[in-house]
């Protein structure tokens, strides 16, 4: 399995980079990722978007844009605003979690 060191820490990944143990992620890992994917600082609002995306993976649940945007966390043009250029596909990096089926 493949792994990279983030924030100090040697992470399981998949081919892709995303996480593969969740228990590993921290809001210091996340900030490192965010980093990586040109997004410079983490605001609580994001931090709220990062934990429903960490719930809805523990609990099984298809991610896609539409159910963030249906949350009461975000709606879909803030979760642009947060994650621009990809959002599903960033938030769920930052998040630690694997990439949805849903991103391309």
């Amino acid at each position: 399995m493949p792994q990279k060191e983030i924030a100090g820490v040697t992470l399981d990944v998949d081919e892709n980079g995303y996480m593969t143990r969740m228990e590993q992620w921290t809001k210091e890992i996340a900030a490192a990722l965010a980093k990586e994917v040109e997004i410079d600082s983490l605001t609580e609002k994001h931090f709220k978007v990062l934990e429903y995306l960490q719930k809805c993976q523990k609990e099984g649940t298809p991610l896609t844009i539409r159910k963030v945007g249906k949350s009461g966390v975000v709606d879909i043009k803030e979760f642009y605003e947060l994650f621009p250029g990809g959002p599903l596909k960033k938030a769920s990096y930052i998040a630690g979690i694997p990439k949805p089926e849903s991103c391309i």
